[in-house]
Order: structure tokens, then sequence, then C-alpha cells
């Protein structure tokens, strides 16, 4: 005859926790008990879902470094989907404080940084000729078209810092009923016309049949919660240096480099002549990407006018520079 388990106080004690937990839900503890008994253990490969994972790479052509191009960009995702995790999270909390703006905000700069520093996988990582191949069979898709890029921008700032520098003035003190109306002035929509004859082109209208109405309703959901609002309205007190240092840097991996490392793989793989342009799906990549010609910046009350009217050149005479 076996003798009787005797189990630890502790033991006993969450028993009596989940009993209490279960029964709350008008659930039956031994039933879940039971369920334990027939369950097997979690292993890493099923709780990431990593065969799923991995057999999400699929070329379209025989080309081997199209899987380096593939992977990197689903990489660069699932990044984006990290920063818009933590952008979301201050989103929920009700008047956020200094503290954890920072906390957000260190987080999503580690990872843009890690995307930044990364990008040479890319870069150096595919033959020219190779990519020029390839390239040409993924028309008219084109990286243009994340949308969860878009969607960080709308968390980062106010919907008027994201219009055609020449539109901010006029945009300034919009309501949340305005916003469906700015969506055409958006900057980045010049960067996807056609250089002949000005019209929008597939890669824009692919990218907005899917994507317009949510960044639309973002938008409104955010227009008191970005995070440039949230900043100007902090206390003083709590608009620490270490914060402000953290906000300037976000707007500086987001805003300059990220954006320039891309126009750096355009320029080694594209060159500079108009008729390569296709292979970004159509994208005026040499006046779209350049942060010179945008401007584009969440927080313009931490910049001076000088560092404004100099945006991103600090980046490309370091690069002059190697």
């Amino acid at each position: 005859m076996s003798e009787t388990r005797k189990f630890k106080s502790s033991v006993l004690e969450k028993l009596d926790l989940l009993g209490k937990k279960y029964e709350a839900m008008g659930q039956n503890l031994d039933s879940y008990l039971e369920g334990l008994l027939h369950a097997d253990y979690l292993t890493y490969w099923d709780y990431i879902n990593l065969d799923t994972l991995l057999s999400l790479q699929q070329p379209k052509t025989s080309f081997p470094d199209e899987g380096v191009f593939i992977i990197y960009h689903q990489i660069t995702e699932l990044y984006f989907k990290l920063a818009l995790h933590e952008l979301s999270q201050l989103h929920e909390i009700e008047s956020p404080s200094g503290k954890q703006m920072l906390q957000c905000v260190t987080r999503v700069n580690r990872y843009f940084k890690t995307l930044t520093d990364s990008f040479d996988v890319m870069v150096d990582g595919m033959e020219r000729d190779q990519f020029l191949k390839f390239r040409m069979s993924l028309l008219p898709s084109s990286g243009f078209q994340s949308g969860q890029y878009r969607f960080i921008e709308v968390a980062c700032t106010s919907f008027d810092r994201l219009m055609h520098a020449d539109k901010r003035e006029e945009s300034k003190g919009y309501a949340r009923s305005d916003i469906a109306g700015m969506y055409d002035e958006m900057y980045w929509r010049r960067g996807a016309v056609e250089l002949a004859s000005g019209k929008s082109t597939l890669t824009l209208l692919q990218f907005e049949d899917k994507y317009q109405e949510q960044i639309v309703e973002l938008a409104e959901e955010r227009h008191s919660t970005n995070l440039n609002t949230l900043i100007e309205g902090l206390p003083k007190g709590e608009r620490s240096p270490e914060l402000i240092a953290a906000l300037r840097m976000l707007d500086a991996q987001i805003n300059i480099n990220w954006p320039l490392s891309h126009y750096r793989s355009a320029v080694k793989y594209l060159q500079r002549n108009p008729e390569d342009i296709a292979a970004t799906g159509g994208t005026n990549w040499q006046k779209y990407l350049p942060p010179r010609f945008q401007k584009c910046i969440f927080f313009p009350s931490l910049w001076s006018k000088e560092e404004q009217d100099e945006w991103g050149k600090a980046w490309v005479n370091e690069q002059l520079a190697l």
C-alpha cells in the first residue's frame, strides 16, 4: 500500500488560491488538475511556433540571396511590432509619468538601434546582380508598404507633423474630426508618385487600399495620446534630462538613421539612374528617403531651429568622411 504523499504548506496554499480563482469563474479546480495530468510538457519549438516561423520564407525566384532579403524584412517587421507594443502601453495608461515614458522610449530606441546597426546584414549580404534580378520579380511590392512603420509614426507624433513640410504650419491645432481630410497631404505620399505623370503608383494604391483606413483610425485614436502630445502635456518637473535625451535619440533613430540606412542601400543597389527606380516598386526614393527633404521631426520643441534646418546633415557628413 503506497504512502500518502504529504505536500508542503506552500503547495497547499497555492492549491487553495487556485481553488478560489476557478470558483470565482464558476469552474471546478479538480477538472483542471485532471487536465494537467494528461497535458504534455511545453517545448521551446511549440511555444514560439518555430516550425511555422521557419516556413514563412517563400522566395519567388531561384536566386539564393532573395532568402536574405525576405528574412531581414521579416525581422524588421517583428521589431516594428515590439516598438508598437511599447507605444501602445503608454496609450493605455491614464496620464503616464515621465518615468514610464522614459522606459518606453528607451526600449523603442533599443529596437531601432538594433535594426539600424544590423542593416548591413542585408546591404552587404546580397550580390547586387542577384538583387537587381529577383527584385524585378517582386513588383510592385516595396518596403514603402510597411503599415507598421506608419503606425509607429502615428503613435509617436501629432498628425500635423506627418504632413508634407509645406502643409504643417496651417494644420497646427487640428481637431480629431480634421484627420481624415489631412491624410492626402501625408509627407510620404509624395514619394510614391510616377516620375513622368505625377500619378500615384500601384505601390501606393495597394498600400492605401489595405492601410489608409487603419492609419486614419489610429490617428484619431491617438489624437491626444500620441507620444509628442503626451510629452508636451508633461509637467516640467517630469521632463528629466534623461527623457529629453531619449526622445531626441528616438527622433534621430526613426527619422534620420533608419531612412538613411535605406538610402545608402538604394544607392548601392539602384545607383542614381531614374530608370532603376522601378526596382523599388515605383517609389521616388531619391526624393523620399533623404531626411533633409522631408524634415519629419516627431518632437520639434526639443530641437533648435538650426538643428531642424540641418536635419540629417550630420549623418551625411559622417558617411562622406568614411
